[in-house]
Order: C-alpha cells, then structure tokens, then sequence
C-alpha cells in the first residue's frame, strides 16, 4: 500500500513532463498533517502563469486524487 507521500510523488511524475516541457520542476517537499508542501523550481518560479497551473491544476488534482489530502501549499 502506497503512503501518502509515495501517492503525491506518484501524480506528481505524471504531470512533470509538462511542466518540465516548460522549463520548470516541481517536488514535495514535506507532508504536513493533511498538507502537501511543494516546491516550484526553473522557469516556474519567474512565470506569470505558474501560480494558475498549480493552484488550479496541479493543487486541485492532488486533493482530488489523494484523500488524505486536503490543501496544498508552494515554497
């Protein structure tokens, strides 16, 4: 059985090569409570648009997918 963590790094992987297409990264960077704690690294930390694709796309589908989680956060 996968932990949350592994479960988050999991869908994560599934949307890296998108954002990496772009010149970006991103990485969990810690679990807290029912938190997920991520970092944005590249192009995605200068770019305008970085906030829409992970508050309103990657975010979301993480609490989606992930019960045991309820928000998401960036560094």
């Amino acid at each position: 059985m996968e932990t949350t963590e592994e479960k988050v790094k999991t869908l994560l992987d599934k949307v890296r090569p998108y954002i990496e297409m772009h010149g970006g990264d991103v990485h969990l960077l810690r679990i807290e409570g029912k938190t997920a704690v991520l970092k944005v690294y590249g192009a995605c930390t200068n770019c305008s648009l970085a906030s829409v694709t992970y508050n309103k796309t990657v975010g979301p589908l993480i609490v989606k997918e992930v019960e045991e989680i309820e928000e998401v956060t960036f560094e």
